[in-house]
């Protein structure tokens, strides 16, 4: 057994399927986590809900012809979230296979790339979503809490799942 890689999780043999399978798992949990987390400590309106991408602002037209509107919207932006977190915790899983540095601070520093990535000026940069202006500090506070829950919620499931795996 390597003595590095027995510090972050006792599996010998590396798989990416069972990383990405694992990281998943985690991430879906993470994200329920995440959203628990959000109900308790609100980064924003209760109204307003932004996704990583800003692609649930509209209601959109259904094809039946039916406006959905707000709710549309708003399911929508729980599918955005929920799909990116899933896959965000497969592509941790993935990596931790390889790079188990990745896990530090048994997660929370990856909840934070994904809080920088995410709500920072990342995807803005890049014409992703566009500027939402200077978030509050309340806002800021809640973001950053909520996305380590998320990547300690991540790890902690992700690794359960990976040693189950064997």
């Amino acid at each position: 057994m390597d003595v590095v890689g027995s510090e972050q999780h006792s599996v010998t043999e590396k798989s990416i399927a069972k990383g990405l399978l694992a990281g998943l798992i985690g991430g879906i949990v993470a994200m329920a986590a995440k959203n628990l987390a959000e109900r308790i400590y609100p980064p924003q309106a209760q109204h307003q809900h932004e996704t990583p991408f800003g692609m649930a602002d509209s209601g959109s037209g259904h094809s039946s012809g039916l406006d959905l509107g707000e709710w549309n919207g708003s399911v929508s932006a729980e599918a955005i979230d929920w799909g990116f977190g899933a896959l965000a915790g497969a592509a941790y899983g993935a990596v931790a296979e390889y790079y188990p540095a990745a896990t530090s601070k048994d997660g929370a520093d990856f909840g934070l790339a994904m809080a920088g990535l995410t709500h920072g000026k990342t995807l803005s940069a890049l014409g992703i979503t566009g500027d939402s202006g200077e978030p509050s500090p309340r806002g800021e506070t809640s973001e950053m809490a909520s996305h380590v829950v998320y990547g300690i919620v991540t790890e902690v499931v992700r690794k359960f799942v990976r040693n189950t795996l064997g």
